[in-house]
Parts: structure tokens; sequence; C-alpha cells
């Protein structure tokens, strides 16, 4: 402690004082990462339970995501896609083989589609603790991910529509719906899972 005090205070013999370097020079000498480590995912919970599909919920995570099913969409002119029809979108969930949903709190999203009539569902007795302690459910939790396969039940399965919301994308939980999927469809022995890709 005295030597740490002894040269903050400039107490040291001139022949140390050309020896150290300068703040300045130390600085430079630190390089930043060039690469970002990438952020975990939250806590989340994974359904593959079409009960679980809260379509209107659905819907805003295709708008947010700006996903279209169609091949060609009506794009506006600040860019966004046209909203699913609910009644295909609707069709589609319940004519597929398999679908996941991705589920976490609602405090981990960052744009509006939590609410504070949400948020406030979860205070009661006990104050807000209970709610930063209890695991994600898809009852408690937030749709913030989605991905869908049609399968013929004997040779191929394709992955549709899988989507993160902006605001959680890059954390690896797109990479965890699609294997939730595959392994869904090789359970009942579908040999080849093609991914549908829109050009």
């Amino acid at each position: 402690m005295a030597v740490a005090t002894a040269v903050h205070g400039g107490y040291l013999p001139s022949k140390f004082h050309t020896s150290l370097p300068s703040p300045p020079k130390i600085a430079a000498q630190i390089k930043p990462n060039p690469t970002p480590r990438p952020q975990s995912p939250p806590s989340i919970s994974i359904s593959t339970n079409p009960a679980h599909v809260n379509l209107i919920h659905l819907r805003e995570l295709y708008a947010i995501c700006n996903h279209s099913c169609h091949r060609f969409p009506t794009i506006d002119a600040a860019g966004r896609v046209e909203l699913v029809d609910e009644l295909k979108l609707r069709t589609a969930v319940s004519h597929s083989s398999v679908v996941v949903s991705a589920f976490t709190k609602p405090e981990f999203l960052t744009t509006q589609s939590s609410t504070s009539a949400e948020l406030a569902n979860f205070v009661g007795i006990g104050g807000d603790w209970i709610r930063k302690v209890a695991p994600v459910t898809p009852e408690n939790g937030r749709l913030i991910g989605f991905g869908r396969a049609v399968s013929d039940l004997g040779l191929t399965a394709s992955i549709y529509d899988v989507m993160v919301h902006p605001a959680l994308q890059g954390r690896g939980i797109g990479r965890m719906i699609v294997q939730r999927i595959i392994r869904f469809v090789l359970m009942v022995d579908s040999h080849h899972i093609a991914p549908v890709i829109k050009v």
C-alpha cells in the first residue's frame, strides 16, 4: 500500500520516471477486441405444443420480423411486408407436422411489444421478485421465436417460417428452434429435411 501511495504521489526517484511509459502510450497498446462475443440467450422456454401458439401473438411476430409467407410479397413505402392473413395462418399452423414456439420474459424485449398490462399481470402478492425468479413458461412468457415443418411422414420434410424477434437475434434461439424441428421430424422417420428458401 505504501508503494502504491508513493507511486501515485510522484515520490519516485528521477531515474524511475524515465523508465515508466506514460498513460497515453499504455492506452495505445491496448487493442480492442475485433470480434465481439455473441450474447447468450435469455431464459427461454421452447414448446412443440400447437395449443401454445397464440395466433394474435404469432401474427405480431411475423410483422415485427417483417416476414411474409408469400413468394412475392407486397411491400409498402416503408419496406414493410403486408400482414399475414389470420385465417391462412390458422390453416398453415393446423396443417403443420410440427410447430415450435420460443418464449421469454417480456422484459427481455426492447420494443413496444411488451405492454405495461402484461408486466402488471406478473406483479401481485410478494411483489416483482416472483416474476423475476419464476421460470419461463408459454403461459407467462412472450412469443419471441417460431418455426414449423411439414412432413410426408415418410421421406421428406420441409422447414418453414423460422423467425426470431429482432431484439433477440444472434443469440442461438433460431438454431434451437431448427434443432427441435429436426429432432421431431427424425423421430417420425423422415430421411430428408429440406429448408424452403424463397427467391
